[in-house]
């Protein structure tokens, strides 16, 4: 199976720039994967397509504001992504420019707020470096620090909450999981009140997520690992879905990553924490969900082998390109697919 066999044609103007001011208003592409047809509707209208017993999973996490603009003592501007909290005040960055950041480097972000030392280079490139300063660590990110939007994003987010569900709860995402952008609290209750279990998972989605698959056949990619966490009350309304005959639904990729890592031949999940890479793409066997709710991916990501592995990669690709043709918004910021 090729990569290239996930490519698509998208014109740029279909990559949304910007969050729709009411998160529930996006659109939202149904498509059958039993009877291969599709509607068009709007994203209030997953109600319909929800009934009583089921189970909706949503991933809970919440992005870190992780990129920050510093200066080195010289005056040279740079730039931290941060990927990954190794203990305490010492994390793993990307830096930019990397090439002049050797051990040793105190680079300061929000005109000395947080001032951070380059301790070592890790394999990639990325660095080891620890923070210091005064007060409370997320407390100055929320003041210095902006949402790592995806490359693809050319405008300014006019507010970080705009890049988070209104449900983010757990903070270590470098990535928003943006199927559940398109929640509202309302939604959210209207779906309670029709006897739906709402779920909550995390998963902390690593800035892996943007990278290119770059071989060329799929079975050679190695993913990036993220860490997860499932407490037992979420297992057990999981479970009581599987175990009645209803259906569990995924709020995106990133829930179905935790869901297939953790479920066991029955499709049943326990309490557990833990790091996943498991890569999902066609030929996989699905376990544990049976419907999902997710946005429209990148030409040739892993993401769109996801989809392609539990509808089909003809039917899938069939489907965007139904998308392309009725002008729908794509990637984080862009409409919603839900596959029955």
């Amino acid at each position: 199976m090729k990569v290239s066999d996930f490519n698509y044609e998208l014109p740029e103007e279909l990559i949304a720039q910007h969050p729709y001011d009411k998160r529930d208003e996006a659109r939202l592409m149904v498509i059958d994967k039993n009877t291969h047809t599709m509607e068009h509707k709007f994203f209030n209208h997953i109600i319909d397509y929800l009934e009583p017993g089921d189970c909706l999973v949503i991933n809970n996490t919440k992005v870190l504001p992780a990129r920050l603009y510093g200066e080195k003592e010289t005056g040279a501007k740079i730039e931290f992504l941060l990927l990954k909290r190794i203990e305490g005040d010492f994390w793993e960055v990307m830096v930019r420019p990397g090439n002049k950041l050797k051990p040793g480097t105190k680079v300061k972000f929000g005109k000395g707020l947080l001032e951070a030392e380059i301790l070592d280079i890790l394999e990639g490139g990325n660095r080891k470096v620890k923070f210091e300063y005064e007060g409370i660590f997320n407390e100055i990110l929320d003041k210095i620090g902006l949402m790592p939007l995806p490359p693809y994003i050319k405008e300014k987010l006019k507010e970080n909450d705009n890049y988070q569900t209104v449900y983010a709860q757990h903070e270590g995402s470098s990535a928003a999981p943006t199927a559940g952008l398109h929640f509202t609290e309302e939604l959210l209750e209207k779906i309670k009140q029709k006897g739906v279990e709402i779920a909550k998972v995390t998963l902390h989605v690593g800035i892996g997520t943007f990278r290119p698959v770059k071989v060329e056949n799929v079975e050679e990619h190695a993913m990036h690992s993220e860490h997860y966490f499932i407490q037992q009350q979420e297992a057990d309304k999981i479970n009581q879905a599987k175990q009645t005959g209803h259906k569990v639904i995924a709020v995106g990729t990133t829930s179905c990553r935790v869901l297939e890592s953790v479920a066991d031949e029955n499709g049943l999940v326990k309490e557990v924490e833990g790091d996943t890479n498991i890569f999902i793409y066609p030929g996989y066997e699905f376990k544990c969900i049976d419907r999902l709710i997710t946005n429209f991916h990148l030409p040739e990501s892993t993401l769109i082998m996801l989809v392609s592995s539990l509808a089909g990669k003809d039917f899938v690709m069939e489907a965007y390109q139904e998308a392309v043709k009725e002008k729908y918004q794509f990637f984080s910021f862009g409409d919603a697919m839900m596959i029955l």
